[in-house]
């Protein structure tokens, strides 16, 4: 009996260190940060309301290639590709691109086939515009995103016959902690951010639209185009306890002076 006793032990030991290593700061390798457009908006008060009102305002779009072991992930995609060719204007002002993503990928020697997953914090077309890029590459979105994104008269965001998995909630992508999708609606019904590890680095959130510049994380502003006030709300309360306890940096996509102090791909973090 005594025998059984330490061999079951031994058992429940082995299957305990998984769920240990989640903790144990395990980190990714590196983390690449890609120019995905720019939007030259008319009005900030589009994000800010009853707050500089018809002031314009230069966004950024950032993609973010990260490598862990032999696999890579691509958290959003950016404006289209065919952007940096022909620039698109709209109501929300004048969206370019400077480089495309697809040129940046090869830079580094990487074919979007080599890419294992593609993550998008949402589906609004500066994310996802290019997402059909990644025929074989699985994409981790949540389902709630899937169901407003293809909900009926709606134009498909991207192609959904490909492999995908829709999630209902947060997400260890690689099972050791390194890379999880942290569920945080409220922009939109299925948004979420990214939080990486990295070794020399240390914590990071990738914000997705959770706010799209400094200004209003701090002074907790949501947008009248999100679907949700309290779900945003919510999960910035949630995100921000993240960063309190991993002592996490906030990135947040769409602030460009934030942009401009990054080093861009083909530099790393680490």
């Amino acid at each position: 009996r005594g025998l059984m006793r330490a061999l079951a032990c031994v058992v429940i030991l082995a299957f305990a260190v998984p769920a240990a290593a989640q903790t144990s700061g395990k980190t990714a390798d590196r983390l690449y940060v890609m120019d995905c457009g720019h939007n030259a908006a008319s009005d900030q008060a589009r994000w800010s309301p009853g707050v500089n009102v018809g002031k314009p305002i230069e966004l950024s779009d950032s993609c973010t290639l990260i490598k862990h072991g032999n696999q890579w992930l691509l958290w959003d995609t950016g404006y289209p590709d065919a952007i940096a060719e022909k620039p698109v204007t709209s109501p929300l002002g004048t969206a370019t691109r400077a480089r495309k993503l697809a040129a940046q990928l090869a830079e580094l020697g990487i074919k979007p086939d080599d890419i294992a997953y593609v993550a998008v914090s949402q589906t609004h077309g500066d994310h996802v515009g290019n997402v059909d890029m990644f025929p074989k590459s699985t994409l981790l979105i949540q389902k709630a995103e899937i169901d407003f994104a293809f909900a009926e008269g709606k134009p498909a965001p991207f192609r959904k016959d490909r492999p995908m998995q829709q999630l209902a909630g947060d997400l260890d992508v690689f099972g050791d902690g390194s890379v999880v999708i942290l569920s945080a609606p409220g922009h939109t019904p299925g948004h979420q951010v990214l939080l990486v590890n990295l070794a020399r680095t240390g914590w990071l959130v990738l914000s997705g639209d959770l706010a799209h510049f400094k200004d209003n994380w701090d002074n907790d502003r949501v947008p009248t185009m999100n679907t949700s006030a309290d779900q945003t709300r919510a999960s910035r309360t949630r995100v921000q306890k993240v960063l309190d306890d991993k002592k996490a940096q906030l990135w947040i996509n769409h602030d460009l002076p934030s942009f401009n102090s990054r080093k861009l791909s083909p530099q790393f973090y680490d």
